[in-house]
C-alpha cells in the first residue's frame, strides 16, 4: 500500500513530547541534542520539562516541534529500518510542518530545519504588533462560505482564509477588528461556531509581509537538496521536487493559505492508502479522517506507537 508521511504544525506542541523516544533511543537524543547546538540553547530541557508559556512562544514551538518529528523519524530508521526514500510516496506538512518534510526527506539539513524554523517563528510574531491581529475558527463552514464571509467582514482591513484544513474546518486570519466582524457575520449565517483562536499573530495572511521579506532572505541563503520522495506543498497542494520551487514555496507560505483539504485530496489520488503522522498529537489524522475517511491513519509518537506501527508494517 503506498504510504504519505504527514508533519504537524504549530498547536501540536506539549511539554514531555518525545521524551521517551530520548530515553529509550540514542537516535533521537542525538536529534534534539543537534538542534540544541544548531539554536545554542537547551530548548530540549523546554520541550521536556517547560513551562508550557516558553514552549508555546512561536520562535521556540515551530523548531521543537521539527525536532520531536525528525526523533521519531530517526527511531523508525533505526529501529524498523522504515525510511522516507523506501516506504513513503510522498511527504507532507501543516504550515511549518513543512519543513519538518524537507528535513525528513534530506531536502534541508536538520540544523539549517532548526535556524530557519527559529527565525520564522520570530520574524512570524513580530511581524505584526500584539494585539492587532487575529484568527478565527470556523466550524461547520466550507472553503466558499468562509471566502465569503471574509470578504465581506474585510471592509478596508485584512481579512482572509488562512487554513482550509477540512470540511467544516476552515480558519480565517487578519486584522483583529475585522475578525471580530467575521464572527459575527458568520453567526448571523447560521454557521455552527466560529471562535477565537490563542494565536500570537495573524498567520498566512497579508499582514505577514515582513517576514516573509525575512524568510526569503534567509532561505536564499540555505542550501537545498532535492527531496528523497516529493513533497506536497501547503501553497499548491501539488507535488514538487525542485529544491529552488520548493524554497520560493516556503517563502510564499508565510502570508498564502495552507491548502490541507486539497493536499490530502491530492494525496489519496495519487493512489495512497495510508497516512503516517510523524511526531506530537494526532490532529493531521483527525483532519484526514474528515476529509477522505477510507484512508488508514496512523500516528506514531512513543515507543508504544512504535511497536502497533511495527506489525502493520
Amino acid at each position: 500500500m503506498k504510504k504519505a508521511l504527514l508533519f504537524p504544525g504549530q498547536g501540536s506542541q506539549v511539554i514531555g513530547m518525545g521524551l521517551e523516544m530520548a530515553n529509550q533511543y540514542a537516535v533521537a537524543r542525538q536529534v534534539f541534542e543537534e538542534v540544541d547546538t544548531a539554536l545554542n540553547e537547551k530548548l530540549s530541557a523546554v520541550i521536556f520539562h517547560g513551562p508550557q508559556n516558553i514552549l508555546t512562544m512561536t520562535e521556540n514551538a515551530q523548531p521543537a516541534i521539527m525536532a520531536t518529528s525528525i526523533a521519531v523519524m530517526k527511531v523508525l530508521e533505526s529501529e524498523l529500518g522504515f525510511t522516507v526514500a523506501k516506504d513513503a510516496s510522498f511527504v507532507a506538512g501543516h504550515s511549518l510542518g513543512e519543513y519538518s518534510a524537507l528535513c525528513a526527506a534530506g531536502a534541508l539539513s536538520l540544523t539549517d530545519t532548526a535556524r530557519l524554523l527559529r527565525v520564522r517563528g520570530k520574524s512570524m510574531q513580530q511581524a505584526v504588533p500584539v494585539g492587532r491581529g487575529a484568527m478565527a475558527a470556523l466550524l461547520g463552514a466550507d472553503y466558499a462560505a468562509a471566502e465569503d464571509i471574509a470578504k465581506e467582514a474585510a471592509l478596508d482591513e485584512v481579512c482572509c482564509v488562512a487554513n482550509d484544513n477540512a470540511p467544516g474546518q476552515v480558519v480565517i486570519s487578519g486584522s483583529k477588528t475585522a475578525i471580530e466582524r467575521a464572527i459575527e457575520i458568520a453567526k448571523a449565517k447560521g454557521i455552527k461556531r466560529a471562535i477565537m483562536l490563542e494565536v500570537s499573530a495573524p498567520f498566512h495572511c497579508p499582514l505577514m509581509a515582513a517576514a516573509s521579506g525575512v524568510m526569503s532572505e534567509a532561505l536564499s541563503a540555505a542550501k537545498f537538496s532535492t527531496p528523497s520522495v516529493p513533497v506536497v506543498t501547503n501553497v499548491t497542494a501539488a507535488a514538487e521536487s525542485d529544491p529552488e520551487v520548493l524554497k520560493r514555496l516556503l517563502v510564499d507560505q508565510v502570508t498564502g493559505m495552507v491548502r490541507w483539504r486539497e493536499s490530502i485530496q491530492y494525496i489519496k489520488a495519487q493512489g495512497v492508502g495510508r497516512v503516517v503522522e510523524i511526531g506530537a498529537g494526532k490532529v493531521l489524522s483527525g483532519l484526514v479522517k474528515r476529509i477522505e475517511a477510507e484512508m488508514e491513519t496512523f500516528n506514531v509518537a512513543t515507543p508504544a506507537d512504535l511497536e502497533a506501527f511495527a506489525k502493520v508494517e
